[in-house]
Order: C-alpha cells, then sequence, then structure tokens
C-alpha cells in the first residue's frame, strides 16, 4: 500500500511569482527532479488540463508516464495526475514575512495506486518503503533546487 501522503516544504527568499515561475514551467521539471527527467507539455502552454508526456529515470531504468493538470492556479498551487499510477503531485506556495514557502507532495489516494504499479514498485523498484524512501529524498532535492533557482532569478 502506498503513502497516502508524502510532502515536505522549504522557505525561499523570493516572492511567489518568482517561485511560480520556476514551478509552473514544466519543460524544465528535469533540472529540478531527480526522477522526472523531462516533461513535454502537449499543445506547449502549461494551463488546467494541459497534458504531458514525461520521461522518467531512476538508475539504468527509464520510463514514460502521462500527465495531467488538474489545478492551476498561478502564484499559488500547480498540480498534475499521473494516468498510470493516479498519484497527484502538486507544488503549493504560500506568501511569508521573508518570501515563500514551497510545498511539494505527491498523494495517493486512500493509499492505492494502480495494480500494475504496485507491481512494478514491489518487483522493480525494490518494494515500496524503499520506493517511498527515495520519493522523499526527491522531493527534498527537487524543493532545494527549485529554492535556489528561485532565489537566483
Amino acid at each position: 500500500m502506498a503513502a497516502p501522503l508524502i510532502e515536505d516544504s522549504i522557505d525561499v527568499a523570493a516572492s511567489p511569482e518568482a517561485v511560480w515561475s520556476v514551478i509552473s514551467d514544466l519543460p524544465r521539471m528535469g533540472e529540478w527532479s531527480p526522477q522526472c527527467k523531462k516533461m513535454f507539455v502537449l499543445g506547449g502552454e502549461v494551463k488546467a488540463g494541459a497534458r504531458t508526456v514525461n520521461v522518467n529515470r531512476r538508475g539504468p531504468l527509464f520510463w514514460p508516464t502521462t500527465a495531467k493538470v488538474v489545478a492551476f492556479e498561478p502564484n499559488r498551487e500547480i498540480a498534475f495526475r499521473i494516468a498510470e499510477n493516479h498519484t497527484v503531485w502538486s507544488y503549493k506556495i504560500e506568501q511569508t514575512a521573508t518570501g515563500s514557502r514551497v510545498t511539494e507532495s505527491r498523494a495517493a489516494a486512500g493509499g492505492k495506486t494502480t495494480a500494475v504499479s504496485s507491481f512494478l514498485v514491489d518487483k522493480v523498484f525494490g518494494g515500496n518503503d524503499s520506493f517511498e524512501d527515495e520519493l522523499r529524498e526527491g522531493i527534498r532535492e527537487t524543493l532545494g533546487k527549485v529554492k535556489r533557482a528561485a532565489e537566483a532569478a
């Protein structure tokens, strides 16, 4: 069973608009994420309902996924639902006294993913616990890179 929610937050010394310019640029996701190496936005425009084709990597393994943008509120939130496992990845921005707080999460409704995803995580990716530990580390790494990019802008 998947964790219903995996998330972490980071404070960024940049405005919500500066953070938004980083996290809403989905074609650049490969610069931030250690697992999602590339996102191709079909039609080119990132907006609610936009669809993406993604290339993911873990060590020598590569696999494609597709997603749909399910939340799009400029300077506040972007989220996309992965078709193959039904998880939702989101980035939320809150304004703080010193800039912004960014929260990245992976939600699996009811702690469930698809049967195919569960099988692959168990048999190919070394089991759910180690895979989700890696996702937690990846979220922290992604947030650190988003912070550096937004603060440098």
